[in-house]
């Protein structure tokens, strides 16, 4: 079986765009994980199947269809299902846009944590990120920590880490390092271990505050390892520094800096939250597969 694909990415969070315009398409865990691989594949952080979301065949998908025309069918690059990807929606919404199957102004995109709407300022998209909230409550919020995570280091350091934990439509454990701690000595080519463990795991953000306002981070993604970027894990590090630092409101702005660039994350009202950045469509071709 031949498909078509456009290889894009958001600030080097890269991903797979696969056109199933008709809805006929149903890719296998298998086959994502192909398309994906980096040596025998195209190669990817994961794989977008763009299918109009009438056409989708998940019940609470198919509910989202008179608010959102295209669905989002997003896969880790292990070829595990995911609810959605902060930076994947702004490669959809080029893609889109290049294709003529949406114009300038806001779409709607379903995802499997919700609709997301997103907008074209200039060279950036933004995304309205939806709502946020804090996995284990507000009164543990106060506490500042309800996990833990160990991982290790260059430096050989060898203490688990608090950390707290956020919900984005997908899990996420948000460290801030200590001064003493390296940002980028730490070993994430093996996944950190978050205690307790999350049911469905999690994305694990470490962040290092270099201004105000201004955050760095590295992010080890369920299903996939470290990536050079992550959408919602960037909004839940920023939150998550704002929720420390007491500055968790509608009026706050964070730049962040990742491996692969520079995100925007501001807070809303109503425990709401968007991100804005680039999106870079770089190739198109044909594939085949088994």
């Amino acid at each position: 079986m031949t498909v078509r694909f456009t290889k894009g990415h958001g600030t080097e969070n890269d991903f797979v765009v696969v056109p199933d315009l008709d809805g006929r398409l149903d890719l296998t865990a298998q086959q994502v994980a192909l398309l994906a691989d980096r040596h025998a594949g195209i190669g990817g952080d994961g794989v977008i199947r763009v299918v109009p979301t009438r056409l989708a065949d998940e019940p609470d998908v198919l509910e989202q269809a008179g608010a959102a025309e295209w669905f989002m069918d997003y896969r880790n690059a292990d070829g595990s299902l995911a609810q959605m990807c902060g930076n994947g929606t702004r490669v959809l919404a080029a893609w889109l846009r290049r294709e003529g199957l949406i114009g300038d102004g806001e779409t709607a995109i379903a995802t499997r944590a919700g609709v997301r709407r997103v907008r074209f300022e200039g060279e950036e998209v933004v995304t309205h990120m939806g709502a946020w909230r804090l996995v284990h409550g507000d009164e543990v919020a106060e506490r500042g920590a309800d996990s833990l995570v160990h991982v290790e280091e260059a430096e050989e350091i060898d203490e688990p880490y608090s950390a707290l934990s956020l919900d984005l439509g997908n899990p996420h454990t948000v460290v801030a390092l200590p001064p003493e701690v390296s940002l980028d000595g730490l070993d994430l080519t093996r996944a950190p271990v978050v205690r307790p463990a999350p049911r469905e795991g999690s994305n694990v953000e470490f962040v290092r505050v270099l201004g105000p306002g201004h955050l760095a981070m590295r992010v080890y993604e369920r299903g996939v390892g470290e990536t050079r970027s992550c959408g919602t894990g960037v909004c839940a590090a920023a939150l998550a520094m704002g929720i420390w630092s007491g500055a968790a409101d509608e009026s706050t702005q964070w730049r962040v800096d990742v491996p692969g660039g520079s995100l925007r994350v501001r807070a809303l009202p109503g425990r709401e939250v968007e991100l804005a950045g680039p999106a870079v469509l770089v190739a198109d071709g044909e594939t085949s597969l088994l």
